[in-house]
């Protein structure tokens, strides 16, 4: 459901405030806003964050040494084969790309599991969270696609939410950057690739509609540099 974005200037004054309790770096007053007053929001559909979650599952799986054959074997019954993108065919079928690259989408698979509801909390001082593999198809013991989603009934959040924290993830990517830059401490257990690849999920999850924002994007184009 499409419906009006919150005030970004009091989500920025709240996502900044976050920083300094963290004791991270704070971006300048002209750091850019995700969004622009007057504009709309909504999350994907339920069943493209489901099919996102579950082709990136398989990308993990592979990375930890799931054979090929398996991994196709899996996504053509479930319909999710076109769902790859280019270097996740690449890397599922040939085993071409950096390993650790992809299996850093474990954090990406985290920030989208929030989105759905199958976990509580996104603190960035914390890794994912024990148990979220649980809540993820599961690969060793054959389940499908299909029966993966009758057990996992996902409820994603309400999408002013998820705009809120996107826009605090947005803040701690260039904090956690800085940090690291300056070899100043970081808050927690993750540093900024974990903290990088959250904000890629919550990017791709929710879409915002105004005359600054283009179509919607594939999971290959949200742009982290910016």
């Amino acid at each position: 459901m499409t419906v009006s974005a919150p005030d970004p200037l009091p989500v920025r004054e709240a996502s900044l405030r976050a920083l300094e309790r963290l004791g991270l770096p704070v971006p300048a007053a002209n750091f850019p806003m995700v969004w622009d007053p007057g504009d709309t929001i909504e999350l994907r559909p339920r069943a493209e964050l489901e099919a996102r979650v579950a082709v990136l599952n398989i990308v993990l799986a592979r990375s930890f040494g799931m054979p090929p054959e398996s991994a196709m074997e899996w996504l053509l019954d479930a319909h999710l084969v076109e769902r790859l993108t280019r270097p996740e065919w690449r890397f599922v079928v040939n085993d071409s790309g950096d390993h650790f690259s992809f299996a850093l989408h474990l954090e990406a698979v985290y920030a989208l599991g929030w989105v759905m509801g199958l976990t509580r909390d996104l603190d960035p001082r914390l890794p994912s969270g024990n148990g979220l593999m649980q809540r993820l198809p599961n690969l060793i013991e054959g389940e499908t696609f299909a029966a993966w989603r009758g057990r996992t009934l996902t409820a994603p959040r309400e999408v002013g939410e998820v705009a809120r924290l996107l826009d605090l993830y947005y803040c701690l990517d260039w904090a956690y950057l800085e940090a690291e830059r300056a070899n100043l401490p970081l808050p927690g257990e993750v540093d900024s690739n974990a903290i990088g690849q959250r904000r890629w999920a919550l990017e791709w999850a929710v879409v915002f509609k105004g005359p600054y924002h283009d179509a919607p994007l594939a999971w290959e184009e949200i742009d982290l540099s910016v």
